[in-house]
């Protein structure tokens, strides 16, 4: 679990990842970005999923968690697509 950024990095978020499109269907892992609240259950950090939607600037993302698909809401800066 990140708990701190590189020095370089601290406080600052490249546009391009603020701005990424994500189609649905795309796989994401989840990955937190420290510079922005996080609005996702820490557990999930780190866990693979699939894009369902869209809803305003947030994406709708199925996880699979403890067993269960669950559907959470999460921003795109926290996400990371896939191959």
């Amino acid at each position: 679990m990140l708990k701190k950024k590189k020095i370089r990095e601290k406080g600052r978020i490249k546009f391009s990842e603020y701005f990424k499109k994500l189609k649905k269907g795309d796989r994401i892992s989840v990955k937190k970005e420290l510079a922005i609240q996080a609005s996702f259950p820490r557990r999930l950090q780190g866990k693979a999923g699939i894009i369902e939607g869209k809803r305003g600037k947030s994406y709708i993302v199925k996880i699979k968690d403890l067993n269960k698909e669950k559907s959470f809401i999460i921003h795109g800066v926290h996400l990371k697509k896939l191959k």
